[in-house]
């Protein structure tokens, strides 16, 4: 317990033996997830806190409000926030804070990034103390050595990833994009190739309803494309529709993050994530000890002969021969972002879908080959066209 000018922090360790008391707290956001509505007229969100002496677990920090906009807006995982007069309270043997509404007081800091001790966001009763400065600074140094300590085999890769399961994701962000009713696309990445999966239509579909080359509404803009890697998965992650007015504004370009209780599914034969109104966000610093070792794993990759090949391909299949045998391997990625016009490429893909779909229809009434597949690796999807003389 720490003493100060007139009321007292108490370490978390010991507050959680404080039953039905009020206690003062000040601890690291690990994990956050969205606002809700309660079965009354209020609002709900709940935060877990760690601190130095408890930091395995946390304890849950249960918010009320009657409307949003008192929640705390955690700015990202790893801020954090200083709490007088919460209630310590048990449910279902699990111990938690309870912010009341009527007497209990929030501030929000920045976290290891913060270069000042001024909060960000402050509830109706806060009031600040020049001492909060040494609690908020040691925290700060504190949590920049614990994100070392997190334990790689808690998180599961997108190279791991089942149909209808939830998972605890952790990748890079590498693109958001905004779409229409409020809804927003997370590209996320981990260097891993998802798994394959079957294509639940019909060859003589293509005609009408074609599979889409992607999930977003419009292809991106090229400039973002090639700041994607040439390997690995691209996961588009998407709002449930619950949480579209709740956008995580939070989630930045180039952060790495933990997505806990994320729901896979494949849609159109592409996989995708859904954070649905269970999903909780968690802290993975850049520099993480999980983080780099991703990165090592990709740099290993492209830097082999058949790094650009899907993972899934144990070797390069000897049933067709093919000019340029030593050239190197590309992936689909490399080709849509190729800076060149016309070039070539040797790739590994999946035929998912051809136009026509009858082999005697691929040549025209005037005597022409033209023929339209769909192909598919880990990275991309695309069209090729097989025209004329190419399509002999």
């Amino acid at each position: 317990m720490e003493e100060r000018d007139d009321y007292k922090f108490l370490k978390l360790r010991d507050a959680v033996t404080c039953l039905n008391q009020k206690v003062n707290l000040i601890g690291v956001v690990i994990e956050f997830g969205f606002p809700k509505t309660t079965k009354g007229t209020d609002y709900f969100c709940s935060v877990r806190l760690i601190d130095e002496s408890y930091s395995e677990e946390g304890i849950p920090v249960n918010f009320f409000a009657e409307n949003v906009e008192k929640l705390p807006f955690i700015a990202s995982p790893g801020d954090i926030v200083q709490l007088s007069r919460v209630v310590i309270k048990t449910h279902d043997g699990e111990v938690y804070a309870l912010f009341n509404k009527k007497f209990s007081s929030f501030a929000l800091y920045e976290g290891v990034d913060g270069k000042d001790f001024v909060p960000y966001q402050v509830s109706a009763r806060f009031s600040s103390r020049e001492l909060d400065k040494k609690f908020i600074g040691d925290l700060r140094k504190w949590f920049i050595n614990f994100q070392d300590n997190l334990d790689p085999n808690d998180f599961q890769l997108i190279s791991e990833m089942k149909e209808g399961q939830r998972h605890n994701l952790v990748g890079k962000i590498l693109h958001i994009s905004k779409v229409v009713n409020n809804n927003c696309i997370i590209f996320l990445w981990d260097g891993t190739d998802a798994p394959k999966n079957n294509i639940q239509t019909k060859l003589i579909d293509e005609m009408n309803t074609p599979l889409p080359l992607q999930l977003e509404p419009n292809p991106l803009p090229r400039d973002v494309l090639c700041t994607f890697p040439p390997v690995g998965t691209v996961l588009r992650v998407f709002l449930d529709e619950g949480n579209r007015n709740l956008s995580p504004s939070f989630l930045r370009i180039g952060q790495w993050i933990n997505f806990v209780n994320i729901v896979c599914e494949v849609h159109a034969g592409l996989w995708r994530g859904i954070l649905m109104s269970f999903t909780k966000f968690r802290c993975i610093a850049n520099n993480s000890r999980y983080a780099l070792t991703c990165l090592s794993s990709y740099e290993e990759r492209v830097s082999s002969n058949f790094g650009r090949t899907p993972t899934s391909c144990e070797s390069p299949s000897t049933v067709t021969e093919v000019d340029h045998a030593f050239v190197p391997f590309a992936s689909l990625m490399d080709v849509i972002t190729y800076a060149e016009v016309t070039a070539k490429f040797k790739c590994i893909v999946r035929v998912v879908a051809v136009l026509p779909f009858q082999v005697e229809d691929f040549v025209s009434p005037l005597g022409i080959y033209r023929v339209r597949l769909t192909l598919e690796d880990p990275t991309a999807r695309i069209f090729a066209f097989l025209y004329n003389e190419d399509a002999v």
